[in-house]
């Protein structure tokens, strides 16, 4: 199977802040290969987090394999630094980037401690929090007939359609047991199958939240890579971003014009916003009895919960939320700043769509005085089974093709495909049909400009005719190839399943079953890679700053 990488997707916006496009310069985070963004960060991280911080940071962290706990030792008294990613929980780990945002941390970790000199662990925030059951519950595969399978995961019985509870108060029920053994059922049997299945079931089991069973998926397959990770629910972590979110609060109408502001102009140079600015809207969220609601601002002062419509001012909402440390949750655009906040992050490992909400959210980290960390594009590659790859050579086809709809892609490679006679003999008819018809036209003008209009009608029933003749010379075509034209099928359900990326959609399980274990190993290298084409050259400190490591140069 090969490994290709894929280029870094996104919004204009985002290509342009990754080509270093002058019209991204402001206000998006500072380019990825730019060192100058990590030497920010990390002389506020020097500044801001001492020794205390770093032991509390380090004690909302699991995981980190066989060295945890002696990595975390080495972090809080060598004045460490974190690389840090996240995602949101989804049933039987999600699709393959949410492997390719991990290992990107983890190889962007390795290489940072390298250059700096001071341990530098990654970090994977699971946004337990979150409360988008129908999309956290489902995940595709492709069966053992290379047929594209969705499989999903029903709400708990306990809990109604319309509520939107956080994820993590949700306990998985006995049918996650079938769901699974479903899912296992579709994957295809190998050497490798055993442990696998076993992993699985291990960490999908009634009574966890889909958030901790996630959390179990990650740990077992990439732990012993040295990967860490901290739930968003976490008592500790809530109280110590607490004063935050309070701030947040109090501050909510001036932040809302600074983040329009930046939408605003945005906008202005025609770039599409990921998220817009409501009127109003805060970005903090209540954990609250019918679900979790965003907070918007009343009068007096006041501020209301969005679907029930109930009210509470600031001293209530502070008095409440001491009380009960899981009532108050960041937004999506509060999130990295807490995240910045709480963890001494030198860089976060974004997607495309995280790196476009980045753009808009410069106002927030100013407001509450927390510098940015740097921003590193997660990791893309497309795998290309032999089968796939051969299906491409076959019709001489470039990969990013295939996201075009079937019924297109197949009607244009048979039409390229016409027999030579064919396509000579309908060449000629369009040309001479042309020709005659003009040459009609221009005589019978002369005797009566009034009849030109009926020569062109003739002509363009003519030409109709011929592409009624090619149609039906492609349909014969198309019963002819049905075998073809079923792997070409196929392939795009491999690399473009339902006509997104790969990575987007696919759960990676259906090559593990197939592969083994050698495939993380090899997406490691290719993180790696990827790490040394897209980071800064060299982050080695000047000579002059004192308590800076000297870690090497730039390592190609």
């Amino acid at each position: 199977m090969e490994i290709r990488q894929r280029p870094f997707g996104g919004s204009r916006l985002v290509r342009d802040w990754l080509d270093g496009a002058d019209a991204a310069a402001d206000p998006v985070p500072a380019h990825p290969a730019d060192p100058e963004g990590y030497t920010r960060r990390r002389r506020a991280l020097d500044e801001d987090f001492d020794v205390q911080r770093r032991r509390t940071a380090a004690s909302l962290l699991s995981g980190g394999g066989s060295e945890g706990r002696e990595r975390l030792h080495r972090f809080v008294e060598e004045a460490g630094y974190m690389v840090t990613t996240g995602q949101q929980p989804v049933l039987f780990g999600g699709p393959l980037y949410v492997i390719y945002k991990a290992l990107t941390a983890i190889r962007l970790a390795t290489r940072l401690q390298e250059e700096t000199g001071r341990p530098v662990i990654p970090v994977f925030w699971i946004a337990s929090e979150d409360h988008d059951w129908e999309e956290a519950a489902s995940t595709w595969l492709l069966d053992q007939e290379n047929e594209l399978r969705r499989t999903t995961l029903p709400l708990p019985g306990s809990w109604k359609e319309d509520m939107r509870p956080a994820l993590h108060h949700i306990p998985l029920d006995e049918s996650v047991d079938t769901v699974l053994q479903d899912f296992l059922s579709h994957l295809p049997d190998s050497d490798f199958a055993p442990r696998w299945r076993s992993l699985l079931q291990d960490a999908w089991q009634p009574g966890r939240s889909l958030p901790e069973a996630f959390q179990a998926t990650l740990e077992a397959l990439l732990g012993e890579l040295g990967l860490f990770f901290i739930q968003s629910h976490t008592p500790a972590l809530k109280e110590a971003s607490l004063p935050l979110l309070l701030a947040e609060l109090e501050r909510s109408e001036v932040v809302e014009g600074e983040l329009r502001r930046v939408a605003d102009e945005l906008t202005r140079r025609d770039y599409e916003l990921q998220a817009p600015i409501l009127e109003g809207g805060t970005n903090v969220f209540v954990d609250a009895p019918e679900g979790r609601e965003r907070l918007f601002r009343g009068d007096a002062g006041e501020f209301r919960l969005r679907r029930s419509g109930r009210t509470m001012g600031l001293s209530a909402l502070e008095e409440a939320a001491r009380r009960q440390a899981l009532l108050l949750s960041p937004n999506v655009f509060l999130r990295p700043v807490v995240e910045a906040h709480v963890l001494p992050t030198l860089a976060y490992v974004a997607g495309p769509g995280e790196a476009a909400y980045l753009a808009q959210i410069g106002p927030l980290f100013q407001s509450h005085g927390v510098t940015r960390p740097a921003i590193h594009p997660r990791m893309g590659v497309d795998l290309i089974e032999t089968k796939v790859g051969k299906v491409l050579e076959k019709y001489d086809l470039a990969l990013q093709e295939l996201a075009r709809p079937h019924h297109e892609l197949a009607g244009r490679l048979l039409r390229e495909d016409l027999p030579e006679g064919i396509r000579r003999e309908l060449g000629g008819f369009r040309g001479a049909l042309a020709r005659h018809t003009k040459a009609l036209a221009d005589v019978v003008g002369d005797l009566d400009s009034t009849l030109e209009p009926t020569v062109a009608q003739l002509q363009s029933q003519g030409f109709a005719q011929l592409d009624e003749v090619e149609r039906k010379v492609v349909q014969a075509l198309k019963r002819e190839n049905e075998i073809a034209l079923a792997q070409l099928a196929k392939a795009q359900d491999h690399l473009f399943p339902e006509g997104k990326p790969q990575e987007r959609i696919m759960s990676p399980w259906y090559y593990l079953f197939r592969y083994g274990g050698d495939l993380v190993d090899r997406l490691a290298r290719e993180a790696n890679r990827w790490c040394v084409a897209h980071g800064p050259p060299s982050l080695a400190p000047a000579v002059d700053e004192p308590g800076w490591g000297e870690g090497p140069g730039h390592d190609t």
